[in-house]
């Protein structure tokens, strides 16, 4: 009998050991945290354990984990690690190692960076994005001989900010073996002179008359992508991403990363409807892994093109190009056999719409699947949802879809959106609060690397809808307005739930995994022009320290 009791002590005593090992306990934070119920949560401490949050609370839980590790977090804001719903990771990690012409403002200056870039590059074709004919003296596009000017031996392809148009030089096209008869395809155009031949600049799916030539991407050069942007994420505060449309080879990449336990980040991967082995990756089943750092369960399907070169669908005409209406890339019943392929395989579609006409056939053609088919409760999502004629906004809610948009889109689209659109057709724009308000959920993004990946961009963004002097003074079209805490859940568990993921992901709550970041500014009470310049000191992904900013170390 004393042997059982003094062990029945004995045990007692050591159980503080092996219940609080491996334990780590946050506290002097400044802790924000949206929950399942819908409110904003504040606390002091932070607690978790093999990963997954364990506890939330004051300053007194501190006393309740003898033996955990204990991290000062110095007053520091302490919040959920940051969802980015709508991105192109490799997309972003080749633009790192890529010529980057985001912010210039002539063709002038395109060309001198082309020049140096090409005089340093071993690479047979040179690559670059992130021009916009809108921020140059004259706004209009450009040709081949404008860039023949600077690099004519090799071949030059650059996308143009928003990935809906490339302009090419006349090594590209001569490579690509284009005629000058070539005719445009289906839901592309080809910009001509007015004797008829090819400008060297191509809209949408003509695109691909150019890029189909370009040398295939090497497992290796996608890997090293991979890290570029998950290095660059991480430091931005991003602990999952959603990427909008892979292929082949990155998926077959993702699958043996995350097998392999070295992805950089989490990642919900849609697939591709644009690629030719759409359907052998439907079969193969719905990716999953026991981390919840991969999970491939969606479709993006591409509906029609960017607001930007006109490319994006308007049930009227462009107020700046009389007699266009942008361009369709699926007719309806084309999305309705994507949807119906997708659905039939357990997979959600994900479509990119942008214009009024786009999104109201891309809603048409969800809802006689729905009927056909089923799949309504799949979480399907409409990538964008920019310009959305106001009487078609409530059958998002009605057919259950989720509006993934990119508040930093409407800040910088916004003067060249009154340019294209009439103020009737800006009804329905970039209309986050009018979406919430009858219930839908908004997934926020940034689409990078089409804008820059800064998630505090997208949140000053959400919250003011001023451009970073503050202007508009009232904000452009304010009435479509975030709160501080509906920004803060749109990039955070809103994005989760839009992946099916809002009881792993998101938020702070037991249960969770421990993905959090700790920041320079208090973004629900700091002056709102702070909010756009805040810094990220440390990402947390899974209770794992995967970031920190050259400051001193918190103890």
């Amino acid at each position: 009998m004393k042997n059982k009791l003094f062990a029945l002590v004995m045990a007692t005593a050591l159980t503080p050991l092996s219940i609080w090992a491996n334990t780590t306990v946050v506290h002097n934070i400044n802790g924000y945290t949206p929950t399942n119920n819908g409110d904003l949560a504040n606390f002091q401490t932070l607690v978790f354990k093999d990963g997954r949050v364990i506890n939330r609370g004051n300053e007194s839980l501190v006393s309740s984990y003898p033996d955990a590790t204990v991290i000062d977090g110095q007053g520091k804001v302490l919040l959920p690690g940051l969802i980015d719903a709508h991105g192109h990771i490799i997309g972003l990690g080749q633009n790192l190692m890529r010529l980057d012409l985001r912010d210039t403002t002539s063709i002038e200056e395109i060309g001198e960076k082309l020049k140096a870039f090409a005089s340093q590059s071993d690479q047979d074709w040179i690559i670059g994005r992130g021009w916009n004919q809108e921020n140059w003296p004259v706004k209009e596009f450009a040709s081949a001989k404008d860039l023949d000017k600077y690099v004519s031996n090799k071949p030059v392809v650059l996308s143009r900010i928003d990935g809906h148009a490339v302009w090419v030089n006349t090594k590209a096209m001569e490579l690509a073996g284009l005629k000058a008869d070539a005719k445009s395809p289906a839901g592309g155009e080809i910009i001509r002179h007015e004797d008829g031949s090819p400008t060297g600049v191509f809209i949408d799916k003509a695109e691909n008359l150019i890029t189909s030539a370009i040398p295939k991407t090497s497992m290796k050069s996608l890997s090293s992508a991979l890290d570029k942007a998950g290095e660059h994420l991480l430091s931005l505060g991003i602990t999952s991403a959603h990427d909008a449309g892979i292929d082949k080879d990155t998926w077959l990449l993702y699958k043996d990363r995350a097998e392999n336990h070295t992805l950089p980040i989490r990642i919900y991967a849609m697939l591709s409807a644009a690629d030719p082995q759409l359907e052998s990756m439907l079969k193969a089943g719905k990716v999953h892994d026991n981390q919840d750092m991969l999970s491939i369960r969606s479709v993006k399907v591409y509906a029609d093109g960017a607001l930007g070169s006109r490319g994006a669908a308007l049930l009227a005409d462009y107020a700046d190009r009389k007699g266009h209406k942008g361009l369709m890339l699926e007719s309806q019943e084309q999305l309705q056999e994507i949807y119906k392929l997708c659905f039939t395989h357990g997979f959600a579609a994900h479509t990119h719409a942008i214009g009024d006409r786009a999104n109201r056939e891309v809603l048409d053609a969800y809802e006689a699947v729905f009927k056909s088919t089923g799949g309504k409760l799949l979480r399907n999502r409409i990538e964008h949802a920019q310009i959305v004629e106001p009487s078609d906004i409530g059958r998002f809610k009605e057919l259950k879809i989720i509006p993934s948009m990119q508040p930093v889109h409407a800040t910088s689209d916004m003067h060249m959106a009154e340019q294209r659109l009439t103020d009737n057709q800006l009804q329905g724009a970039y209309a986050w609060q009018t979406f919430l308000a009858q219930g839908s959920k908004v997934a926020a993004g940034s689409d990078f690397p089409v804008e820059l990946a800064n998630p505090f961009h997208g949140l000053y963004s959400a919250i003011t809808r001023q451009d970073h002097q503050g202007q508009p003074e009232a904000g452009w079209r304010p009435e479509e307005l975030l709160t501080r805490e509906q920004a803060l859940r749109a990039f955070t568990l809103d994005a989760a739930y839009s992946a099916q993921q809002e009881f792993k992901l998101g938020s702070l709550e037991k249960g969770k995994w421990a993905d959090f970041i700790l920041v320079d500014t208090d973004i629900i009470s700091a002056p709102v022009q702070d909010i756009w310049q805040t810094q990220v000191l440390q990402t947390w992904l899974g209770g794992t320290k995967r970031y920190e900013r050259d400051a001193p170390a918190l103890q």
